[in-house]
Order: structure tokens, then C-alpha cells, then sequence
């Protein structure tokens, strides 16, 4: 074996959390399906407990993230599989409050990115988003009016506010 195909040091402590967390493990032979019929776009920041925010468990939801909660097309390829494939009945779209971002400009981020990086950012599309209302309204008509997602399947707009923990619907 390779030193390219073998263990990468760093994840040590990863590893032996999951070795704990294995040895209670409840969710062996689950089929996948989201049993609470619910599909969750929300964005990618640590402070965004997604199940747990709504009261669910794992096997309940399926959950896409994403940079600042939008839909994407990689999100919304997966709304359209937990819809036809995986049970999805009602669909949530939550970005948060204090998002980096919805905090500054395209131009501000790529400056923060190559200044990080000591790279060239130039190139990267990055979709801030300068009104998160606005977003929330356009990405929720987005997932209303997909031809592959149906009428029938529920669709709303909500915001999480990271320093209550509360989830308010918008649209």
C-alpha cells in the first residue's frame, strides 16, 4: 500500500469518538427513507443543529447543506430524490441569522478567501447573499415551481436564529 492509499494522521481523535459512538449504535438496517416525510436545505455553519432543531432523529429527515442555506443545483438534485425516492412530503428552506455569507459583498469575500489562502480567488463563485429575505423567496418559488418536485409536496421558507435556537417561517 501506498502512503497516498493509507491512513492520514489527524483524524485520530475523530476515529476514536466514532469507535464510542459505534458501540451503542441503534440505526444499523434503516432503508433510508426519511419516515417524518421531511427534506431540510439549510447551510453548512456548525451552529445548525438540523434535526435536533426540529425535533427529529436520525432516519427522520433528509438534510442538504450548502453555503449560506441556498438552493443549489446539488440541492436541489437531492430534494428532487428524497421526493420521488425517499419519502420527502414537506420541504424546509433555512438559512440563519449572523451568516458570513449575507454579511458582505462577493468582492469582500474573495479578499477574505485569498488573504486566508495566500492564493488567487479570482476565479471562485462564491453567491453571497446581499438580501437573505430575498433569497429565502426566490429559493423557495424555486422548489415550489420545479417541474420534478409536484404540487402536492409543501415547501416553506424559514430562518433560524443562532442565538436562541428559534426557527421562524418567512414564506
Amino acid at each position: 500500500m501506498s502512503a497516498a492509499e493509507g491512513p492520514v494522521p489527524g483524524f485520530e481523535d475523530l476515529l476514536a469518538a466514532n469507535a464510542d459512538y459505534s458501540k451503542n449504535f441503534s440505526y444499523g438496517g434503516f432503508d433510508g427513507i426519511a419516515h417524518a416525510g421531511v427534506g431540510v436545505v439549510t447551510c453548512m455553519d456548525s451552529r445548525i443543529p438540523p434535526l435536533e432543531l426540529l425535533g427529529l432523529k436520525p432516519g427522520d429527515a433528509k438534510v442538504l447543506r450548502s453555503a449560506g442555506g441556498r438552493v443549489t443545483e446539488l440541492t436541489m438534485t437531492g430534494l428532487v430524490l428524497g421526493v420521488h425516492l425517499l419519502g420527502v412530503r414537506r420541504i424546509m428552506v433555512i438559512p440563519h441569522t449572523r451568516c458570513a455569507m449575507a454579511s458582505m459583498t462577493e468582492d469582500q469575500m474573495r479578499e477574505k478567501v485569498e488573504k486566508a489562502s495566500g492564493l488567487p480567488a479570482a476565479y471562485l463563485t462564491l453567491n453571497v447573499i446581499p438580501d437573505q429575505l430575498e433569497a429565502l423567496r426566490h429559493d423557495v418559488a424555486a422548489v415550489r415551481e420545479h417541474p420534478l418536485i409536484g404540487e402536492d409536496v409543501l415547501v416553506g421558507g424559514f430562518m433560524y436564529d443562532v442565538d436562541n435556537g428559534r426557527l421562524t417561517q418567512i414564506v
